[in-house]
């Protein structure tokens, strides 16, 4: 989808179209959850503290989030995907890949497929979507951003090596701000710098990463999509206005966010085994604590007391803290019979 939060509370309120819009919340330690088109345009982009996109575009219009809202418009999305294949793999509320080579509406190409869906998409929802076609996932990621918004972009088999060649590996999914930097540092800002270094020399650098980067640079890429791919955890993380040292008002924080993990979980009807609490201090050092546990945190109450338990151990806290997050993983759909006795095995990480 396109600017898809952005474009959501711009379909529902006119006023906000043709505006710099941008989801989240304009307070000083705010962050843009999604930045429109008109906000782009200046340097807004999504995960970028408020105060930096209030700098960079003035008559930024912020606009509280409605996860509700954007959850909703996505189901009406895959019920359109739904129509063309069972073979779905949803990446976020926004982006999925679809495996369309049964053809079950006789269009004969995926490219067709893909234009029929994105004008449903529009029809359906009043919002539009990019799409990107080719022969395999790495492909069609990188093909979905080359023709946005409302465009579509196919790559072949016979082009795709060569493509991938012109391109920043910056660009390439996988490759993060701080890996794209490393290659930087070694003579690797493209493709065909990065098919150039051989397995031996990426494996020296890169570890285990050095088989993905091999592939890639060749156009490579046989993951399957995955309709039963499961989803490995939930959470949910708050930054506060000011840094707390005072334990109170930090547990509120940590319940607040156990809370919203529970409404997930409660929908979805997924519990986890595991409870992480992450700590995020003012010098943006950052702390996790974690417990297994025999059985499924099952309960509301269970996953409020396991969060409290955790992030006590942090008690005094040594700094100022600034965030913090609730994380439920280890999903099972075992027994969830007998009482709540944890492992003790706990986990701490600690980065810069």
């Amino acid at each position: 989808m396109d600017a898809f939060y952005a474009s959501v509370e711009q379909r529902d309120d006119p006023a906000l179209r043709g505006q710099p819009v941008a989801v989240g919340y304009a307070v000083a330690r705010g962050v843009v959850a999604a930045a429109s088109y008109e906000a782009r345009r200046y340097g807004v982009r999504s995960a970028m503290p408020s105060v930096t996109a209030l700098r960079r575009c003035p008559e930024l219009v912020f606009v509280k989030p409605r996860f509700d809202v954007y959850r909703a418009v996505s189901r009406q999305i895959h019920a359109i995907f739904a129509d063309y294949t069972d073979l779905i793999q949803p990446l976020s509320l926004d982006e999925a890949y679809l495996d369309v080579t049964e053809d079950r509406r006789g269009l004969a190409t995926a490219w067709a497929t893909a234009k029929e869906i994105r004008a449903r998409i529009l029809a359906e929802t009043g919002l539009t979507a990019s799409a990107g076609i080719s022969y395999n996932k790495f492909l069609a990621k990188l093909a979905s951003d080359h023709r946005k918004p409302n465009g579509q972009f196919a790559v072949t088999p016979e082009m795709g090596p060569a493509w991938v060649e012109t391109l920043p590996v910056a660009r390439f999914h996988g490759v993060g701000p701080v890996t794209a930097a490393k290659m930087k540092r070694l003579g690797i800002e493209t493709g065909a710098d990065l098919r150039a270094r051989s397995l031996a020399f990426l494996r020296e650098h890169f570890g285990s990463a050095a088989e993905w980067y091999h592939a890639i640079a060749r156009g490579e890429d046989d993951r399957p999509v995955d309709p039963s791919r499961e989803r490995k955890s939930s959470g949910s993380e708050t930054t506060f206005d000011r840094d707390l040292t005072d334990p109170p008002e930090i547990e509120a924080g940590v319940l607040r966010m156990a809370d919203d993990v529970w409404a997930w979980c409660e929908k979805a009807q997924a519990f986890g085994r595991t409870v992480t609490v992450k700590v995020k201090f003012q010098d943006f050092r950052i702390v996790t604590r974690s417990r297994s546990h025999t059985v499924l945190v099952s309960t509301q109450e269970l996953l409020r007391q396991a969060s409290l338990d955790l992030v006590r151990t942090l008690f005094p806290p040594e700094k100022g803290i600034r965030l913090v997050g609730v994380t439920v993983s280890n999903f099972d759909a075992g027994s969830t019979d007998g009482a709540l006795l944890p492992l003790f095995e706990e986990r701490e990480a600690a980065m810069i």
